[in-house]
């Protein structure tokens, strides 16, 4: 009965009740909109569009969307455009030294980032917008029909899925200040979530009706699933403390520092940056496999075209590893925290400060990088040996890769931030013995 104790303990922080209760109804809105149709389509001439959407890249992008992208809503491109964006202005902030002095700047810099950060994602929505009318034609076609070709119809409807996009970001920034948890973070989980049910009844009935196994496989795949995310928080949550004692210090009567405290270095400081880049060479043979007939596909590429296969999971897990020390590498900086510690008057005990400081975070960094590297790997191409196993690929998408980390990285946060809630009206956690940690320091879900 603890878990009904701790919902009447949230329902009576009345802070917290407005919160939870303002982030749901902008979740309605959002899933509202999600089945709104662009103006001049018909739905019922969207069922090739959601054959599309099965496999692949653009099931990717229908689970972010949380299915506007086969509905062809008004929200279709998601927020991912932003979050395309985030990414750009983050690596331009390493490589660029203008964005290196904005970042330097505090929070006018931060201002500064965000308003480029805008800029850019409005341009990446014209040129999504563009190529999903595109394809979109490419399927109504397909279907039999066809949708408007005047030039009006194609700029308004780019116009209406930016502005759709924008609004979706602007729901997710309303979240961040007057609800619970990460705005743009919680959007997309409600995108993966909001399949959830269908892909799990889809199975069910799969297995009981055609599938051998039946209701006991079923069950088996459930408990499997539990254990993936289970992994899956062990990999999040994951850190390697390095104890820092801060030099004591006397001004007057006072002793100042003498503290003893903890470096957490996580066991992924990467997040899943690793898989989306992976994930974005890897469509490359798809995306060239297009522009040929399949007569024309050699071995070679049908190999990589073949999401199952050894060859394609073996190089993924690869690209993987290989760019969570790349991510890793630019992220952290141990020169910097060394010489913030120094700066500080703080030490690790028995390390010298400066140079043997910084080669001690390194060689700590490389050590607890390549088992996390090796862990994402393995959780990235979990879905495909779901595939083999037998389960359909809309549930598969569930036990591992990308969907998963976020899902799991994101409840975490959420359920921290209503637990610090809890804790500062001197009520208990949500556990029995500790408490929960979110991804320290994370501001989005990528």
């Amino acid at each position: 009965m603890r878990a009904i104790e701790t919902i009447k303990n949230i329902w009576k922080i009345e802070d917290l009740r407005k919160r939870i209760l303002i982030t749901l109804l902008l979740v309605l809105i959002y899933r509202f909109g999600t089945y709104i149709v662009l103006p001049g389509i018909d739905p019922k001439d969207l069922t090739a569009l959601g054959e599309q959407t099965r496999g692949g890249l653009m099931a990717l992008l229908d689970m972010f969307s949380g299915g506007a992208f086969s509905n062809a809503s008004i929200f279709a491109l998601g927020i991912m455009p932003y979050i395309s964006a985030s990414i750009v202005m983050q690596l331009a902030a390493i490589v660029i030294p203008s964005f290196q002095k904005m970042q330097r700047e505090g929070e006018s810099g931060r201002k500064k980032i965000n308003q480029w950060t805008r800029y850019l994602t409005v341009i990446v929505l014209i040129l999504q917008g563009s190529a999903y009318l595109v394809n979109l034609n490419v399927q109504l076609r397909s279907a039999g029909a066809a949708m408007p070709t005047d030039w009006w119809f194609k700029v308004s409807s780019t116009i209406i899925m930016a502005g759709g996009s924008m609004f979706v970001l602007w729901l997710g920034e309303r979240i961040t200040d007057k609800g619970i948890g990460n705005g743009i973070s919680f959007i997309i989980l409600i995108g993966i979530i909001a399949r959830l049910p269908h892909s799990l009844f889809e199975e069910f009935t799969s297995r009981v009706t055609e599938k051998s196994g039946g209701l006991v496989m079923f069950l088996f795949e459930i408990l499997f699933l539990l254990l993936v995310m289970a992994g899956a928080i062990l990999l999040v949550q994951g850190t390697r403390k390095v104890v820092v004692q801060y030099a004591k210090r006397i001004i007057g009567n006072k002793q100042y520092g003498g503290a003893r405290q903890y470096i957490p270095l996580k066991v992924n400081a990467a997040n899943v940056m690793p898989i989306i880049f992976a994930q974005a060479i890897m469509f490359i043979p798809i995306s060239l496999a297009g522009f040929s007939s399949k007569g024309e596909n050699s071995a070679f590429m049908q190999a990589f075209m073949d999401n199952t296969g050894f060859w394609y999971n073996f190089v993924f897990a690869l690209l993987i590893i290989a760019f969570t020390y790349f991510y890793t590498a630019i992220t952290i900086n141990p020169t910097q925290m060394a010489d913030d510690l120094k700066r500080n008057n703080g030490f690790i005990p028995g390390v010298k400060p400066g140079k043997a400081t910084k080669e001690f975070l390194d060689e700590i960094m490389s050590r607890i990088t390549l088992p996390g590297a090796i862990f994402l790997a393995i959780v990235a191409i979990m879905p495909a040996f779901a595939r083999i196993l037998g389960i359909s690929q809309g549930f598969a998408q569930f036990f591992g890769g990308t969907s998963l980390l976020i899902l799991v990285g994101v409840v975490l946060d959420t359920l921290q931030q209503i637990e610090s809630h809890l804790l500062m009206r001197h009520y208990d956690g949500l556990l029995k013995s500790g408490r929960i940690k979110g991804r320290t320091g994370s501001i989005a879900a990528y």
